[in-house]
Order: structure tokens, then C-alpha cells, then sequence
């Protein structure tokens, strides 16, 4: 699938003053996060009002913004099908969405990785099993070679739901997995030392420009780099085949979005893709001096190609807005 660029007409003054912008979070923790909080004070400082709109709790309807950008949704994958009924209100609404809808929903499933390893992006290698399948962890884990494999969820985010098995799995690792495969779709991967001597790249793209980029690596005897599971990350300066591999996804295929990451795993010699993140990304914006500005100038630059579009651009009724919520 080629990439539609689609930003629908954003409201506002030409300059993307008085604007009213939502930063979407979700139930659990409404806040801006710190990260989000760093952009939204640039943006107060431009006269342009940042405001967070949990996705799945009460809040201002749709139309009381100018546009609403997705950021600390983290908690979509424990409800897809919802997650994707309520976008589709929100772009109904007229609103503009960023990032844009398409490519949101192309991006829910990890499935996309298939189609950039199709089209010539090093992607980690990758079996894809469907819900109900029956598969044996300790075949998959002889294809795949290697020291074990990692089981994650299709749909997943901040590892929930991902594992690691051995380079031959056990009885209780071919439950587990099979129990698991019952429920949903899974994907299985070869495990990558490197990540635990060397760490894994996220390089941030804001506006569709390489920003920056940190190092993260796993706790000790984890291989999960999540900070909220124990791993860190650091700011780093990337080689400069990894940036030129990094801008090449985003070419391909998030060219339209006004923040994307790049998460990228050495492997020897070579880098490979392990995740394009379009959703709801930690941009460690905090980890670079000007991240928070280049984020504010894309999100302005959002407004301003909008505010002089056709029917240009009134906040719709509130009421009207509001009805239909999923």
C-alpha cells in the first residue's frame, strides 16, 4: 500500500494563533505526560492552547478543537476495536487529526512490518501467526536459529504481552505460547543479544526531519528496553547509515505524519527495522535541546496549511460534535 498524504484542513488564524489543540492520553493517566508537557509550553508561548483529551474517558468533544493531535494513548492495544471506532468519530466530526487517520490504522498491527521487508527494508526476521493457529514454539524457534525466540502480540504496545522463549522451548513455554495464540495473533521473532550489549536505537522524526535519537537498553537480565519496565535510555548520536536507513521508512511510509520513531536493532554488522511507531511514541523530547521546538514547528506548520484551506475553519457545534461517541 503507497502512503496517502492526506492532512485534512486544520482551523485556525493563519498563524496558528488562538488555537485550541488536543493532545490525546487515555484513562488511566489523563495528564500531559512530561515529555508532551515540554511541546505543549512552547506552543502556550506561541498562543496556541495544548490540552489533554483521554481518548477513552470523558472530555470535550472533538469539536471543541482545532485539531487533536495522538500522543500518550497507551493503552489502545487493550482495546482496538474501540480505539478504531472512536478515531473514525473524531475524524467524522471534521476535525484534523494528526497523526493522520490511514495511517494510524495502518500502523495498529505489527503486520506492517511484512509489507516494508516486501519492499526492501532489513526488518527483523519475522513469523506471522493468526489467532487459532496451531503452531510448535520449538519449530518456529529451529527456522528462526539463533539463542530463543521473542513472542509478541500482533497488537501490542510498551511490551505488553511479549516474552521471551528458549532456543528450545520447554512444555511450559509451548503452553504458554499456545494459550496465548488461542486469543490472539501472535508474531515470533529470533531473540537479538545485541540489544542486551548494545542497546536499540529510537530515532525521532518530527515534521518529517530526522531530529534525534536515543540509546535504550534493558535492566540486567531483561530484554525489554521499556523504561517503565527498568530499561534506560540515553541521548546518542547514530551512525550515519542508520539515520539515511531510518529516513528511508519514513519516506516510505510516514512521510504525511508530524512525529514518527524509528526503533532500529543492531545485529552484527547491519541494523534492522524492529518497529515504526506513528501511534503514541515517547519522542524523548526532553533527551535533545531543540526536539520540543521542532515538535511546536510542526504542529504550527499543521495549522497554518489548514487555516487558509476552503470552508476554512470554524470549531463545529459542541453539541454536534459530541453525538455518536463510541
Amino acid at each position: 500500500m503507497t502512503e496517502r498524504a492526506a492532512r485534512g484542513a486544520v482551523m485556525t488564524t493563519s498563524d496558528g494563533a488562538d488555537a485550541r489543540v488536543a493532545f490525546v492520553t487515555c484513562a488511566g493517566r489523563p495528564a500531559l505526560q512530561p515529555d508532551d508537557a515540554l511541546a505543549a509550553a512552547v506552543l502556550a508561548r506561541r498562543g496556541i492552547r495544548v490540552e489533554p483529551l483521554p481518548w477513552n474517558a470523558a472530555g470535550p468533544p472533538p469539536g471543541a478543537f482545532d485539531l487533536v493531535v495522538l500522543r500518550s494513548t497507551w493503552d489502545y492495544h487493550l482495546s482496538p476495536e474501540r480505539f478504531v471506532e472512536w478515531l473514525a468519530w473524531v475524524e467524522a466530526s471534521g476535525v484534523p487529526v494528526l497523526n493522520p487517520p490511514e495511517r494510524v490504522r495502518w500502523n495498529l498491527s505489527k503486520r506492517y512490518l511484512a509489507e516494508l521487508e516486501a519492499a526492501g527494508v532489513p526488518v527483523v526476521p519475522t513469523r506471522w501467526l493468526d489467532a487459532g493457529a496451531a503452531a510448535e514454539l520449538a519449530d518456529l524457534a529451529r527456522e528462526l536459529k539463533g539463542d530463543g525466540v521473542v513472542v509478541k502480540p500482533q497488537v501490542s504496545a510498551s511490551a505488553f504481552g511479549t516474552w521471551r522463549a528458549g532456543a528450545r522451548p520447554d512444555a511450559a513455554e509451548q503452553a504458554r505460547f499456545a494459550g496465548q495464540l488461542r486469543e490472539e495473533a501472535l508474531l515470533v521473532q529470533p531473540f537479538v543479544p545485541d540489544v542486551a550489549a548494545v542497546g536499540e536505537w529510537s530515532l525521532v522524526f518530527l515534521g518529517g526531519a530526522y531530529s534525534h535519537a536515543v540509546l535504550k537498553r534493558p535492566a540486567a537480565g531483561d530484554f525489554r528496553v521499556q523504561y517503565e519496565l527498568g530499561g534506560t535510555f540515553a541521548p546518542a548520536a547514530p551512525p550515519a547509515a542508520l539515520v539515511e536507513m531510518a529516513a528511508d521508512v519514513v519516506a516510505r511510509a510516514a512521510s504525511s505524519c508530524v512525529y514518527a520513531r524509528v526503533d532500529v536493532l543492531p545485529r552484527g554488522d547491519a541494523f534492522l527495522l524492529g518497529e515504526l511507531e506513528l501511534i503514541e511514541p515517547h519522542l524523548f523530547l526532553g533527551c535533545e535541546a531543540r526536539a520540543a521546538e521542532r515538535f511546536a514547528d510542526a504542529i504550527a506548520a499543521a495549522l497554518r496549511a489548514g487555516a487558509g484551506r476552503a470552508g476554512g475553519p470554524a470549531r463545529r457545534d459542541h453539541r454536534t460534535a459530541a453525538a455518536g461517541r463510541p
